[in-house]
Protein backbone atom coordinates (compact mmCIF):
# COMPACT_ATOMS: atom_id res chain seq x y z
CA UNK A 1 0.00 0.00 0.00
CA UNK A 2 0.62 3.60 -0.81
CA UNK A 3 2.72 5.20 2.37
CA UNK A 4 1.93 9.06 1.52
CA UNK A 5 -0.05 10.68 -0.43
CA UNK A 6 -0.89 14.11 -1.45
CA UNK A 7 -4.08 15.48 -2.39
CA UNK A 8 -3.98 18.25 -5.11
CA UNK A 9 -7.42 19.84 -4.82
CA UNK A 10 -9.48 21.01 -1.99
CA UNK A 11 -12.94 21.51 -0.46
CA UNK A 12 -15.14 18.39 -0.27
CA UNK A 13 -13.46 16.46 -2.68
CA UNK A 14 -9.94 16.98 -0.77
CA UNK A 15 -11.78 15.73 2.53
CA UNK A 16 -13.58 12.86 0.92
CA UNK A 17 -9.86 11.72 -0.25
CA UNK A 18 -7.93 12.36 2.86
CA UNK A 19 -10.70 10.19 4.96
CA UNK A 20 -10.16 7.27 2.39
CA UNK A 21 -6.34 7.39 3.18
CA UNK A 22 -6.75 7.34 6.61
CA UNK A 23 -9.12 4.53 6.35
CA UNK A 24 -5.87 2.69 4.73
CA UNK A 25 -3.45 3.95 7.17
CA UNK A 26 -2.32 6.45 4.13
CA UNK A 27 -0.47 10.09 5.57
CA UNK A 28 -1.76 12.79 3.58
CA UNK A 29 -0.17 15.86 2.62
CA UNK A 30 -2.66 18.99 2.07
CA UNK A 31 -1.65 21.75 -0.84
CA UNK A 32 -3.27 24.83 -0.28
CA UNK A 33 -3.86 28.48 -1.61
CA UNK A 34 -3.18 31.50 1.31
CA UNK A 35 -7.06 31.91 1.08
CA UNK A 36 -7.59 28.05 1.85
CA UNK A 37 -5.18 27.60 5.01
CA UNK A 38 -8.61 27.03 7.03
CA UNK A 39 -9.81 24.70 5.13
CA UNK A 40 -10.85 21.53 6.75
CA UNK A 41 -8.61 18.90 5.49
CA UNK A 42 -5.90 20.97 5.68
CA UNK A 43 -6.03 20.71 9.63
CA UNK A 44 -6.58 17.13 9.56
CA UNK A 45 -3.52 15.87 7.41
CA UNK A 46 -0.45 14.64 8.29
CA UNK A 47 1.71 17.45 6.42
CA UNK A 48 -0.10 20.61 4.56
CA UNK A 49 2.02 22.89 1.87
CA UNK A 50 0.81 26.53 1.01
CA UNK A 51 1.25 26.11 -3.05
CA UNK A 52 0.52 29.86 -3.75
CA UNK A 53 -2.04 32.70 -3.94
CA UNK A 54 -5.92 32.21 -4.20
CA UNK A 55 -5.95 32.03 -8.24
CA UNK A 56 -5.74 28.32 -9.19
CA UNK A 57 -3.23 29.31 -11.88
CA UNK A 58 -0.83 30.03 -9.01
CA UNK A 59 -1.49 27.38 -6.64
CA UNK A 60 -4.26 24.53 -7.37
CA UNK A 61 -3.12 25.09 -11.19
CA UNK A 62 0.79 25.19 -10.74
CA UNK A 63 1.81 21.91 -11.36
CA UNK A 64 6.05 22.49 -10.61
CA UNK A 65 4.71 23.56 -6.49
CA UNK A 66 2.41 20.65 -5.91
CA UNK A 67 4.93 18.26 -7.67
CA UNK A 68 7.86 19.87 -5.29
CA UNK A 69 5.37 19.66 -2.29
CA UNK A 70 5.35 15.96 -3.09
CA UNK A 71 9.32 15.83 -3.15
CA UNK A 72 9.89 18.14 0.24
CA UNK A 73 7.23 16.03 2.10
CA UNK A 74 8.52 12.68 0.88
CA UNK A 75 5.25 11.70 -0.86
CA UNK A 76 4.82 8.58 -2.75
CA UNK A 77 1.70 9.79 -4.85
CA UNK A 78 -0.56 12.66 -5.82
CA UNK A 79 -4.47 12.27 -5.81
CA UNK A 80 -5.82 15.21 -8.34
CA UNK A 81 -9.23 14.69 -7.31
CA UNK A 82 -11.64 16.07 -9.73
CA UNK A 83 -11.91 19.59 -11.56
CA UNK A 84 -8.18 21.17 -11.68
CA UNK A 85 -5.61 19.19 -12.74
CA UNK A 86 -7.27 15.60 -12.67
CA UNK A 87 -7.72 15.54 -16.38
CA UNK A 88 -4.65 17.08 -17.34
CA UNK A 89 -2.14 14.29 -19.58
CA UNK A 90 0.76 17.12 -19.10
CA UNK A 91 0.45 17.30 -15.54
CA UNK A 92 -0.02 12.90 -15.17
CA UNK A 93 3.09 12.79 -17.35
CA UNK A 94 5.26 14.82 -15.24
CA UNK A 95 4.05 13.22 -12.14
CA UNK A 96 4.94 9.95 -13.37
CA UNK A 97 9.02 11.32 -14.78
CA UNK A 98 9.57 12.85 -11.91
CA UNK A 99 8.84 9.52 -9.60
CA UNK A 100 5.32 9.67 -7.93
CA UNK A 101 2.87 7.66 -8.98
CA UNK A 102 -0.26 9.78 -10.63
CA UNK A 103 -3.42 8.22 -8.72
CA UNK A 104 -5.59 8.21 -11.63
CA UNK A 105 -5.11 6.93 -15.50
CA UNK A 106 -1.69 6.71 -17.52
CA UNK A 107 -1.12 10.46 -19.69
CA UNK A 108 -1.59 8.24 -22.81
CA UNK A 109 -5.12 7.17 -22.05
CA UNK A 110 -5.98 11.04 -20.62
CA UNK A 111 -4.98 12.99 -23.48
CA UNK A 112 -6.40 10.13 -25.56
CA UNK A 113 -10.09 10.76 -24.31
CA UNK A 114 -9.70 14.30 -23.54
CA UNK A 115 -9.72 14.61 -27.28
CA UNK A 116 -13.42 14.55 -28.24
CA UNK A 117 -12.57 13.49 -31.96
CA UNK A 118 -10.24 10.67 -30.92
CA UNK A 119 -12.50 9.47 -28.12
CA UNK A 120 -15.36 8.94 -30.23
CA UNK A 121 -12.88 6.91 -32.48
CA UNK A 122 -11.68 4.91 -30.02
CA UNK A 123 -15.12 3.99 -28.44
CA UNK A 124 -16.50 3.29 -31.98
CA UNK A 125 -13.34 0.76 -32.49
CA UNK A 126 -14.10 -0.98 -29.25
CA UNK A 127 -18.02 -1.80 -30.07
CA UNK A 128 -19.55 1.33 -27.98
CA UNK A 129 -22.74 3.19 -29.31
CA UNK A 130 -22.32 7.28 -30.78
CA UNK A 131 -23.78 9.68 -31.33
CA UNK A 132 -23.99 9.51 -35.61
CA UNK A 133 -21.72 12.66 -36.79
CA UNK A 134 -19.19 14.10 -38.75
CA UNK A 135 -16.76 10.89 -37.63
CA UNK A 136 -13.61 13.50 -37.26
CA UNK A 137 -12.82 16.93 -37.50
CA UNK A 138 -14.43 19.62 -39.85
CA UNK A 139 -12.47 21.33 -42.37
CA UNK A 140 -11.97 24.38 -43.74
CA UNK A 141 -14.44 23.52 -47.18
CA UNK A 142 -18.22 24.92 -45.98
CA UNK A 143 -19.72 22.78 -49.05
CA UNK A 144 -17.90 19.72 -46.97
CA UNK A 145 -19.58 20.49 -44.41
CA UNK A 146 -22.78 21.07 -45.17
CA UNK A 147 -22.83 18.24 -47.01
CA UNK A 148 -22.04 16.09 -43.75
CA UNK A 149 -24.95 18.21 -41.63
CA UNK A 150 -27.46 16.85 -44.46
CA UNK A 151 -26.22 13.52 -43.45
CA UNK A 152 -26.29 13.47 -40.35
CA UNK A 153 -30.13 15.87 -40.33
CA UNK A 154 -30.69 18.57 -38.39
CA UNK A 155 -30.68 19.84 -35.71
CA UNK A 156 -26.84 19.21 -35.18
CA UNK A 157 -24.71 20.32 -32.77
CA UNK A 158 -20.70 21.22 -33.38
CA UNK A 159 -18.51 20.87 -30.58
CA UNK A 160 -14.92 21.69 -29.84
CA UNK A 161 -12.73 18.78 -29.56
CA UNK A 162 -11.11 20.24 -26.64
CA UNK A 163 -14.09 21.00 -24.63
CA UNK A 164 -16.05 19.78 -21.61
CA UNK A 165 -18.53 20.74 -19.03
CA UNK A 166 -21.12 22.67 -21.71
CA UNK A 167 -18.53 25.00 -23.03
CA UNK A 168 -17.65 24.81 -26.72
CA UNK A 169 -20.99 23.89 -28.27
CA UNK A 170 -23.02 25.34 -30.50
CA UNK A 171 -26.73 23.71 -32.01
CA UNK A 172 -27.51 24.37 -35.09
CA UNK A 173 -31.14 23.80 -36.38
CA UNK A 174 -31.03 25.53 -40.28
CA UNK A 175 -28.65 25.02 -42.91
CA UNK A 176 -28.55 28.23 -43.12
CA UNK A 177 -26.65 28.70 -39.91
CA UNK A 178 -23.82 26.28 -40.32
CA UNK A 179 -21.11 27.94 -41.83
CA UNK A 180 -21.38 30.73 -39.52
CA UNK A 181 -22.16 28.34 -36.24
CA UNK A 182 -18.83 26.52 -37.51
CA UNK A 183 -16.79 29.09 -37.31
CA UNK A 184 -17.75 31.37 -34.24
CA UNK A 185 -17.02 27.41 -32.56
CA UNK A 186 -13.60 27.05 -33.89
CA UNK A 187 -12.87 30.55 -33.41
CA UNK A 188 -14.30 30.36 -29.35
CA UNK A 189 -12.49 26.88 -29.20
CA UNK A 190 -9.09 28.97 -29.84
CA UNK A 191 -9.54 30.74 -27.27
CA UNK A 192 -10.89 29.24 -24.51
CA UNK A 193 -8.86 25.63 -25.02
CA UNK A 194 -5.99 26.25 -27.63
CA UNK A 195 -7.33 23.83 -29.83
CA UNK A 196 -9.93 25.78 -32.73
CA UNK A 197 -10.48 21.56 -33.81
CA UNK A 198 -14.25 21.14 -33.96
CA UNK A 199 -16.65 17.96 -35.03
CA UNK A 200 -20.38 17.27 -35.63
CA UNK A 201 -22.70 15.43 -34.09
CA UNK A 202 -26.64 14.50 -34.55
CA UNK A 203 -28.40 17.18 -32.22
CA UNK A 204 -30.50 14.47 -29.86
CA UNK A 205 -33.66 17.12 -28.57
CA UNK A 206 -35.22 15.66 -25.38
CA UNK A 207 -32.52 12.74 -24.48
CA UNK A 208 -31.56 11.76 -20.77
CA UNK A 209 -27.47 11.94 -19.63
CA UNK A 210 -26.82 8.14 -18.20
CA UNK A 211 -23.49 7.46 -16.81
CA UNK A 212 -21.56 4.41 -16.02
CA UNK A 213 -18.98 4.23 -13.40
CA UNK A 214 -16.27 1.83 -14.54
CA UNK A 215 -12.96 0.15 -12.17
CA UNK A 216 -9.74 -1.34 -14.22
CA UNK A 217 -6.64 -1.96 -12.48
CA UNK A 218 -4.98 -1.89 -16.12
CA UNK A 219 -3.46 -5.46 -15.44
CA UNK A 220 -6.41 -6.94 -17.47
CA UNK A 221 -9.59 -6.12 -14.94
CA UNK A 222 -12.48 -4.19 -15.42
CA UNK A 223 -15.98 -3.78 -13.75
CA UNK A 224 -18.79 -1.10 -14.33
CA UNK A 225 -20.71 -0.56 -10.99
CA UNK A 226 -23.87 0.34 -12.75
CA UNK A 227 -25.41 3.64 -14.31
CA UNK A 228 -26.28 7.16 -12.75
CA UNK A 229 -28.91 9.51 -14.28
CA UNK A 230 -27.99 13.13 -14.11
CA UNK A 231 -30.76 14.56 -16.18
CA UNK A 232 -31.47 17.69 -13.42
CA UNK A 233 -29.26 20.14 -15.59
CA UNK A 234 -28.76 23.83 -15.59
CA UNK A 235 -26.94 25.40 -18.19
CA UNK A 236 -25.20 21.88 -18.69
CA UNK A 237 -24.13 21.49 -14.97
CA UNK A 238 -25.58 18.97 -12.94
CA UNK A 239 -27.55 20.04 -10.05
CA UNK A 240 -29.07 16.37 -8.67
CA UNK A 241 -27.78 12.79 -9.54
CA UNK A 242 -29.12 9.32 -8.89
CA UNK A 243 -28.47 5.50 -9.24
CA UNK A 244 -29.85 3.58 -10.34
CA UNK A 245 -31.34 5.71 -13.75
CA UNK A 246 -34.92 4.97 -13.51
CA UNK A 247 -36.23 3.25 -16.02
CA UNK A 248 -33.12 0.86 -16.92
CA UNK A 249 -33.73 -2.53 -17.07
CA UNK A 250 -31.33 -5.25 -15.67
CA UNK A 251 -30.76 -6.17 -18.93
CA UNK A 252 -30.17 -3.09 -20.73
CA UNK A 253 -28.05 -2.07 -17.77
CA UNK A 254 -25.75 -5.78 -18.12
CA UNK A 255 -25.63 -4.69 -21.89
CA UNK A 256 -24.19 -1.71 -21.54
CA UNK A 257 -22.05 -2.16 -18.73
CA UNK A 258 -20.34 -5.46 -20.56
CA UNK A 259 -19.23 -3.06 -23.09
CA UNK A 260 -17.78 -0.21 -21.14
CA UNK A 261 -16.06 -2.93 -19.62
CA UNK A 262 -14.60 -4.42 -22.96
CA UNK A 263 -14.04 -0.67 -24.12
CA UNK A 264 -11.84 -0.07 -20.77
CA UNK A 265 -10.08 -3.63 -21.09
CA UNK A 266 -9.28 -2.48 -25.04
CA UNK A 267 -7.50 0.73 -24.04
CA UNK A 268 -5.95 -0.75 -21.29
CA UNK A 269 -7.65 1.29 -18.43
CA UNK A 270 -6.46 2.24 -15.21
CA UNK A 271 -8.49 3.58 -11.75
CA UNK A 272 -12.04 4.78 -12.03
CA UNK A 273 -13.71 6.14 -14.76
CA UNK A 274 -17.14 6.93 -16.18
CA UNK A 275 -18.31 6.80 -19.70
CA UNK A 276 -21.33 9.50 -20.08
CA UNK A 277 -24.13 8.73 -22.45
CA UNK A 278 -27.24 10.38 -24.08
CA UNK A 279 -30.01 8.34 -23.41
CA UNK A 280 -33.08 8.67 -25.97
CA UNK A 281 -35.47 5.96 -27.00
CA UNK A 282 -34.33 3.03 -25.24
CA UNK A 283 -30.74 3.70 -26.77
CA UNK A 284 -27.27 4.65 -25.89
CA UNK A 285 -25.26 7.09 -27.20
CA UNK A 286 -21.37 7.56 -25.90
CA UNK A 287 -20.54 11.37 -25.68
CA UNK A 288 -17.28 11.39 -23.43
CA UNK A 289 -15.22 9.76 -20.57
CA UNK A 290 -14.56 10.89 -17.67
CA UNK A 291 -11.08 9.88 -16.81
CA UNK A 292 -11.23 10.72 -12.88
CA UNK A 293 -13.91 10.09 -9.97
CA UNK A 294 -17.06 11.83 -10.75
CA UNK A 295 -18.55 14.65 -8.16
CA UNK A 296 -21.78 11.99 -8.53
CA UNK A 297 -19.54 9.26 -7.24
CA UNK A 298 -21.47 9.02 -3.80
CA UNK A 299 -24.71 7.59 -5.47
CA UNK A 300 -22.64 4.76 -6.86
CA UNK A 301 -21.25 3.86 -3.64
CA UNK A 302 -24.46 4.23 -1.55
CA UNK A 303 -26.12 1.59 -3.95
CA UNK A 304 -23.12 -0.79 -4.46
CA UNK A 305 -21.18 -0.07 -1.18
CA UNK A 306 -18.04 0.53 -2.85
CA UNK A 307 -15.44 3.09 -1.76
CA UNK A 308 -14.51 4.03 -5.02
CA UNK A 309 -11.80 6.37 -3.63
CA UNK A 310 -10.60 3.58 -1.77
CA UNK A 311 -10.32 1.63 -4.91
CA UNK A 312 -8.42 4.08 -6.79
CA UNK A 313 -5.99 3.82 -3.70
CA UNK A 314 -5.85 0.21 -4.21
CA UNK A 315 -5.11 0.35 -7.76
CA UNK A 316 -2.45 3.05 -7.72
CA UNK A 317 -0.60 1.03 -5.27
CA UNK A 318 -0.56 -1.73 -7.92
CA UNK A 319 -2.78 -4.10 -6.34
CA UNK A 320 -4.94 -6.12 -8.68
CA UNK A 321 -9.26 -5.55 -8.67
CA UNK A 322 -10.54 -7.70 -5.46
CA UNK A 323 -14.07 -7.02 -6.79
CA UNK A 324 -15.46 -8.94 -9.16
CA UNK A 325 -18.57 -8.21 -11.72
CA UNK A 326 -20.58 -10.86 -9.59
CA UNK A 327 -19.69 -9.04 -6.42
CA UNK A 328 -21.91 -6.05 -7.70
CA UNK A 329 -25.07 -5.83 -6.68
CA UNK A 330 -27.33 -2.93 -6.66
CA UNK A 331 -29.49 -2.22 -3.66
CA UNK A 332 -31.96 0.07 -3.34
CA UNK A 333 -31.83 4.00 -4.52
CA UNK A 334 -29.24 6.86 -4.25
CA UNK A 335 -29.99 10.85 -4.51
CA UNK A 336 -27.14 13.61 -4.38
CA UNK A 337 -28.06 16.73 -4.18
CA UNK A 338 -25.38 19.50 -4.94
CA UNK A 339 -25.63 22.23 -2.63
CA UNK A 340 -23.80 25.55 -3.91
CA UNK A 341 -22.92 28.67 -2.30
CA UNK A 342 -25.64 30.86 -4.92
CA UNK A 343 -28.69 32.80 -4.95
CA UNK A 344 -31.13 30.28 -5.34
CA UNK A 345 -33.44 32.30 -7.80
CA UNK A 346 -30.15 34.26 -9.51
CA UNK A 347 -27.86 32.08 -9.21
CA UNK A 348 -25.04 34.47 -8.74
CA UNK A 349 -22.23 33.07 -6.19
CA UNK A 350 -22.30 34.37 -2.80
CA UNK A 351 -18.94 33.59 -1.28
CA UNK A 352 -19.02 34.88 2.52
CA UNK A 353 -18.68 33.93 6.17
CA UNK A 354 -20.57 30.63 7.45
CA UNK A 355 -22.40 31.98 10.60
CA UNK A 356 -24.27 28.58 12.02
CA UNK A 357 -24.03 25.26 9.97
CA UNK A 358 -26.19 22.07 10.62
CA UNK A 359 -25.75 18.63 8.97
CA UNK A 360 -28.74 17.11 8.76
CA UNK A 361 -28.85 12.85 10.00
CA UNK A 362 -31.20 9.83 10.07
CA UNK A 363 -31.41 6.77 8.15
CA UNK A 364 -29.22 6.60 4.69
CA UNK A 365 -28.24 10.07 4.78
CA UNK A 366 -25.04 11.13 4.22
CA UNK A 367 -23.24 15.01 3.94
CA UNK A 368 -19.66 15.59 2.00
CA UNK A 369 -18.76 18.69 3.06
CA UNK A 370 -15.91 20.71 4.42
CA UNK A 371 -17.90 23.50 5.57
CA UNK A 372 -18.19 24.43 8.99
CA UNK A 373 -19.65 27.44 11.28
CA UNK A 374 -17.09 30.44 11.14
CA UNK A 375 -15.71 29.07 7.95
CA UNK A 376 -15.64 31.73 5.28
CA UNK A 377 -16.57 30.52 1.41
CA UNK A 378 -13.69 32.27 -0.63
CA UNK A 379 -14.99 33.89 -4.01
CA UNK A 380 -12.49 32.12 -6.23
CA UNK A 381 -13.90 29.02 -6.70
CA UNK A 382 -16.30 27.27 -7.87
CA UNK A 383 -19.86 27.39 -5.59
CA UNK A 384 -20.33 23.68 -4.54
CA UNK A 385 -19.61 23.95 -1.06
CA UNK A 386 -21.35 20.12 -0.15
CA UNK A 387 -23.00 17.20 -1.98
CA UNK A 388 -26.37 16.18 0.10
CA UNK A 389 -26.57 12.29 -0.11
CA UNK A 390 -29.58 9.88 0.88
CA UNK A 391 -30.36 6.46 0.25
CA UNK A 392 -33.42 4.04 0.55
CA UNK A 393 -34.80 0.74 -0.21
CA UNK A 394 -36.77 2.43 -3.23
CA UNK A 395 -36.70 6.21 -5.24
CA UNK A 396 -39.77 7.01 -3.45
CA UNK A 397 -38.48 6.85 -0.28
CA UNK A 398 -35.37 8.10 -0.91
CA UNK A 399 -37.15 11.72 -2.41
CA UNK A 400 -38.68 11.50 1.33
CA UNK A 401 -35.47 11.13 3.10
CA UNK A 402 -34.29 13.95 0.57
CA UNK A 403 -36.71 16.73 1.23
CA UNK A 404 -36.73 15.35 5.37
CA UNK A 405 -32.61 16.53 4.82
CA UNK A 406 -32.91 19.37 3.10
CA UNK A 407 -35.67 20.82 5.51
CA UNK A 408 -33.16 20.34 8.26
CA UNK A 409 -30.18 21.37 6.43
CA UNK A 410 -28.83 24.86 7.58
CA UNK A 411 -26.37 26.92 6.22
CA UNK A 412 -26.77 30.85 7.70
CA UNK A 413 -24.84 33.93 6.59
CA UNK A 414 -24.49 32.97 2.84
CA UNK A 415 -27.01 32.16 0.48
CA UNK A 416 -27.41 28.88 -0.66
CA UNK A 417 -29.59 26.66 -3.82
CA UNK A 418 -31.19 24.67 -0.92
CA UNK A 419 -34.88 26.17 -1.65
CA UNK A 420 -34.22 25.14 -5.58
CA UNK A 421 -33.42 21.46 -4.52
CA UNK A 422 -36.32 21.34 -2.46
CA UNK A 423 -38.47 22.69 -5.32
CA UNK A 424 -36.95 19.80 -7.04
CA UNK A 425 -37.69 17.26 -5.07
CA UNK A 426 -41.20 18.31 -4.77
CA UNK A 427 -41.92 18.63 -8.31
CA UNK A 428 -44.13 15.95 -10.21
CA UNK A 429 -42.04 15.26 -13.18
CA UNK A 430 -39.33 14.99 -11.00
CA UNK A 431 -41.18 12.14 -8.36
CA UNK A 432 -42.26 10.61 -12.07
CA UNK A 433 -38.94 10.10 -13.04
CA UNK A 434 -37.06 9.82 -16.19
CA UNK A 435 -37.02 13.10 -17.47
CA UNK A 436 -34.70 14.77 -20.14
CA UNK A 437 -32.07 17.18 -19.66
CA UNK A 438 -33.87 20.03 -21.19
CA UNK A 439 -36.38 19.47 -17.84
CA UNK A 440 -35.30 21.58 -15.57
CA UNK A 441 -34.48 24.70 -17.22
CA UNK A 442 -38.11 24.38 -18.86
CA UNK A 443 -39.40 24.21 -15.58
CA UNK A 444 -37.33 27.37 -14.02
CA UNK A 445 -38.42 29.45 -16.80
CA UNK A 446 -42.19 28.47 -16.79
CA UNK A 447 -41.63 29.50 -12.88
CA UNK A 448 -39.69 32.48 -13.45
CA UNK A 449 -42.07 34.14 -15.81
CA UNK A 450 -45.16 33.08 -14.00
CA UNK A 451 -43.76 35.07 -11.10
CA UNK A 452 -43.06 37.91 -13.16
CA UNK A 453 -46.85 37.88 -14.41
CA UNK A 454 -47.89 37.89 -10.70
CA UNK A 455 -45.46 40.91 -9.87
Amino acid sequence: MLDKVVIANRGEIALRILRACHSLGIRTVAVHSTVDRNLKHVAMADESVCIGPAPSAQSYLNMAQIIAAAEVTDAQAIHPGYGFLAENADFAERVEESGFVFIGPRADTIRLMGDKVEAIRAMKEAGVPCVPGSGGPLGDDPAENIRIAREIGYPVIVKASGGGGGRGMRVVHTEAALVNAISTTKAEAKAAFGNDMVYMEKFLENPRHVEIQVLADGQGNAIHLGERDCSMQRRHQKVVEEAPAPGITPELRAEIGKVCVEACLRIGYRGAGTFEFLFENGRFYFIEMNTRIQVEHPVTEMVTGVDLIREQLMIAAGQKLSIRQEDIVLEGHAIECRINAEDPESFLPSPGQVHHFHAPGGPGVRVDSHVYAGYTVPPNYDSMIGKLIVHGPDRETAICRMRVALSEMVVDGIRTNIPLQQRIMADVGFQQGGQNIHYLEKRLKEQKEKSLSIG
